[in-house]
């Protein structure tokens, strides 16, 4: 898995975790990608800032201090994709 695509996974899943501190599954799967970031991508730490429109993952490999950035838009969207759906939601 690409490092950008693992990220957008972490992020899209810290959101619905995040919103839904009840759902394990979530939490587990964004725990996932965490490992992932961590054994596959050797990341070492990461913070985000966001505004109205962006969502900016600051991260670090070794020495090296990189930035992605994300529509806030796109990283919400599984978020309103579950609440939308009523068999999540009972």
């Amino acid at each position: 898995m690409k490092l950008e695509d693992a990220f957008f996974n972490w992020l899209q899943m810290k959101i619905v975790s995040e919103a839904r501190p009840d759902d394990r599954a979530a939490e587990d799967t964004r725990l996932f990608f965490e490992e992932i970031l961590r054994e596959d991508h050797s990341v070492t730490s990461y913070q985000i800032t966001d505004d109205d429109s962006k969502i900016v993952i600051t991260y670090q490999i070794g020495e090296e201090v990189k930035k992605l950035q994300f529509e806030k838009e796109n990283a919400e969207q599984l978020l309103t994709d579950i609440n939308s759906n009523p068999i999540y939601n009972q």
